[in-house]
């Protein structure tokens, strides 16, 4: 009903030339009746409006911007249709004809820019490329039609699916599914740090924390041999073990972090001090793509790039970075050495998760180029690692009702995007409420 009411206030004054025109006398009445709406419109425009739901501000700004994208959109396509018929049946002169097409255009034009940035600066949804053509081709007739539509879709999409989150978690708040026995770990994969600014693992460990989770981070340096990285791995759980006081942690640990947990594990004692191991799309009979690239890049350019990472993520905070080391433990024959290097612990819980792509246009660079490789060398892949080299332990593939399939990325929440048919949050909450129903 508001939104209905705004929209009239929107129409009434973008109408007042032509209607007005027509109704001869109460002209201080006229006025009165323009000022009034005047102040409407501008509270339209700026006004907050509504309790913001769950405290959320950014959800609050969504609905604000899809409801003024609503009503400036109806707003013009009404105006349209009056105007057309305005036009055949009045017989004012060219001022009133020029006032009467200005007017509803800036006011109504002022409503849709209104909605569009509110909406381009609150949906997280709306794709980088899409703000790219907002900006370049915002003024072209129809084709802004369509582009001011996708924006309002998504962000409307995003807002329900958001709001959906809010209730779920404020319903289980209390019984705190996910406060297990142990402290969580995260740990992540290559080429990547535990920087908190730009979580790698996205919205996952906030929706952790609310349902009572504990988090904590593997803080490995992004690229080592997995000795290496294991070796902060484990100076890592004894300094949680350390500050919480508790006797162990459960791992879920994604790409070569899994290997990296393995090795702390197996060979650095660190079985006496976790319950569990859960590898989410971690290649423990490594990645054929790996062996092929390097028997087919000339050694100079894998050289360059050794050195150029290794250069650029000593100032990102690495104190000893090592790009070949960390690739080639991820070689498909250098893995064939693990299951004696690395046997399991007996009182371990190992358990393994992997989401296959249903095609190349899945995910973007690099992953769609690895999809295609991979599926030529060995089959099902996220991009980057084979669904079979992702089996340890008591074993699950991550399934979708929609044709999209789930990424290397996407399983981690890497690009905070909502995709039909896998939530990426409720996926780890009801992981570790597993944890916590097993004791854990």
């Amino acid at each position: 009903m508001k939104r209905i009411t705004k929209l009239l206030i929107v129409l009434l004054l973008g109408t007042a030339v032509p209607v007005w025109g027509m109704i001869p006398g109460l002209t201080a009445l006229k006025i009165i009746t323009v000022i009034v709406l005047s102040v409407g419109y501008l509270a339209v425009l700026l006004r907050a409006g509504g309790k913001p739901p769950a405290d959320s501000k950014r959800l609050r700004r969504i609905k604000r911007g899809t409801d003024l994208i609503w009503i400036g959109g109806t707003a013009a396509a009404l105006e349209a249709i009056f105007l057309v018929f305005w036009f055949v049946k009045s017989g004012a002169g060219a001022v009133a004809r020029v006032f009467a097409i200005v007017m509803p255009v800036l006011l109504i034009g002022l409503v849709l820019f209104s909605g569009v940035i509110r909406t381009a600066s609150s949906a997280k949804q709306i794709k980088l490329k899409d703000h790219i053509l907002m900006l370049m081709l915002w003024w072209v007739p129809v084709v802004d039609f369509f582009l001011i539509r996708k924006f309002y879709k998504t962000a409307k999409r995003e807002y329900f699916f958001e709001l959906d989150k809010l209730e779920l978690d404020s319903a289980r708040a209390e019984d705190t599914v996910c406060a297990t026995k142990y402290p969580i770990l995260l740990v992540h994969g290559i080429f990547f740090r535990d920087w908190q600014l730009v979580n790698y693992w996205g919205r996952i460990p906030a929706a952790l924390i609310r349902n009572g989770a504990k988090i904590f981070y593997g803080k490995q340096q992004s690229a080592q041999s997995v000795p290496d990285s294991a070796r902060e791995l484990r100076d890592t759980i004894m300094n949680v073990l350390q500050e919480t006081g508790a006797e162990k942690v459960n791992i879920i640990a994604h790409s070569k972090g899994g290997l990296d947990s393995r090795y702390a594990i197996s060979c650095l004692g660190m079985d006496k001090y976790v319950a569990t191991l859960t590898t989410i799309n971690t290649p423990h009979k490594g990645c054929d793509m790996v062996d092929y690239l390097l028997g087919k890049l000339p050694q100079g350019f894998v050289d360059f790039v050794t050195k150029r990472y290794n250069k650029i993520f000593t100032v990102l905070g690495d104190t000893a970075p090592d790009f070949i080391s960390g690739v080639k433990d991820l070689s498909a024959v250098r893995a064939r050495d693990y299951v004696t290097e690395m046997p399991d612990r007996e009182g371990v819980s190992y358990r393994s998760y992997m989401s296959v792509m249903s095609s190349a246009g899945s995910a973007g660079i690099p992953l769609n180029f690895g999809y295609l490789l991979i599926k030529k060398l060995n089959g099902p892949n996220d991009g980057l690692v084979w669904e079979e080299s992702a089996k340890h332990g008591s074993y699950q593939l991550i399934t979708t009702p929609q044709k999209r399939g789930v990424s290397h990325g996407d399983v981690i929440d890497l690009m905070r995007e909502n995709i039909e048919g896998y939530d990426v949050r409720e996926f780890y909450v009801g992981l570790v409420s597993r944890l916590r129903e097993e004791g854990c």
